[in-house]
């Protein structure tokens, strides 16, 4: 399993200056010309968070108003076939990731063929990743399920490299009335990662660099005619290297991580349902000395049930599993590695969740939920692990949001 780092509070990201100029003159020109093809939304969500016994948002388990999202993205329709959209967004989580402002994304959409049964698309600039259940959504509060995410598998810790990158990506939409409907969607980006970032999943003493190498992402979904499922398959194959800095306490090392998803979705009157399975292979090489390797297989997913009370009250209920390395799911490997440094909950982490939704109006609504929590697996940073301010092996989380959108 990778090791973890001591936690830090979050800091401003560096600004992707030369995006923000783009989305600017995008926004400038759209208000003033565009008229009806240009179209501008935007969000804000604020709300209160309390985590008893982990520094999973901050080091006490005082309350906090770390939970704070603005976004404003526009959509501009050039031609029929021809699409312009970006997002720009103000994040502040507590640990969880980086405070500050970043552009999710950046994008041309080229809807290049159409017929009857096939929808071609392709993306080019800062790209979003459509491939797991909430990838795609996952930057916008109001379309999430929870405030939190089950952290098995959208880890907060590494937020902005999952949100999308920069690269292209190539999807196709298939629809029959014998087979169904088939998405298929390939991928290849590289996203930025600010030195603050670096320092969250690598060290904050560290003085060096941690680039994102290499990025190749697949799925496929299928939803069968006439049933309320849908069923997905999706792979990440990624490389990041960290370059060292000149007087840096570290080497030189990379990341190698390939991960698999199995996820199914279930929408009914008043319930749905949805799960996914994740399994990620992670080989670290380097970094702590010119010899170092250590390769892993870590095990996740998740549970997920909603019930609409009325229309507007709606019950969540999840529970989940994550083991970061499967031949050591209690964690006694690690310990025993670590002559007992680092305690046997941080080759774990599971998380039971309940909440409830209220919607005050159609773009109007609050989020309550609680979360159960055993180990501390899934905590960020990365690297190396913090059992002084994560001593327990059972914490809770407690979240207030309210939320706002045009």
């Amino acid at each position: 399993m990778l090791l973890k780092l001591q936690s830090k509070k979050a800091k401003p990201v560096n600004k992707p200056y030369y995006l923000l100029i783009l989305y600017v003159v995008f926004f400038t020109v759209g208000t003033k010309a565009l008229a009806d093809e240009f179209q501008v939304h935007g969000f804000i969500a604020q709300g209160v968070v309390q985590n008893k016994g982990s520094n999973f948002v901050i080091e006490d388990d005082e309350l906090t108003f770390d939970l704070t999202e603005l976004g404003l993205n526009f959509s501009y329709q050039l031609s029929d076939s021809l699409r312009f959209a970006g997002q720009a967004v103000y994040l502040n989580g507590g640990n969880r990731f980086d405070e500050g402002l970043r552009v999710d994304y950046l994008l041309a959409d080229w809807n290049f063929y159409n017929s009857e049964k096939n929808q071609s698309h392709l993306y080019i600039g800062r790209i979003k990743n459509y491939h797991w259940l909430y990838s795609s959504t996952r930057d916008v509060p109001m379309t999430r399920p929870s405030i939190i995410l089950p952290q098995s598998v959208y880890f907060d810790g590494t937020r902005d490299m999952t949100v999308g990158g920069d690269g292209i990506a190539f999807s196709n939409k298939y629809a029959s009335e014998n087979i169904g409907e088939i998405d298929l969607t390939i991928s290849s980006s590289k996203a930025p990662i600010p030195t603050d970032d670096t320092r969250s999943i690598v060290d904050p003493k560290t003085k060096g660099r941690l680039k994102h190498d290499a990025d190749l992402q697949a799925s496929i979904y299928w939803r069968p005619v006439a049933l309320p499922w849908r069923f997905g398959f999706a792979l990440t194959d990624a490389r990041f290297k960290y370059e060292s800095a000149l007087d840096d306490i570290y080497d030189n090392g990379e990341i190698d991580l390939q991960r698999f998803y199995l996820n199914a979705e279930y929408f009914g009157e008043k319930w749905s349902l949805s799960a996914e399975l994740l399994q990620e292979k992670m080989a670290l090489t380097g970094l702590l000395f010119p010899e170092f390797s250590r390769p892993t297989t870590g095990q996740g997913g998740y549970l997920q049930s909603e019930y609409k009370v009325t229309q507007d009250i709606q019950l969540l209920a999840r529970y989940e599993r994550y083991f970061a390395d499967k031949n050591d799911k209690s964690g006694n490997q690690l310990a025993a590695s670590t002559f007992g440094a680092v305690p046997y909950y941080f080759g774990f982490q599971h998380d039971v969740t309940l909440g409830l939704t209220y919607h005050f109006d159609f773009n109007l609504k609050l989020q309550f939920e609680h979360h159960w929590v055993q180990g501390t697996a899934r905590l960020t940073p990365l690297i190396i692990p913090d059992p002084t301010n994560n001593p327990q092996e059972h914490w809770q989380l407690t979240a207030l949001q309210l939320m706002y959108w045009f």
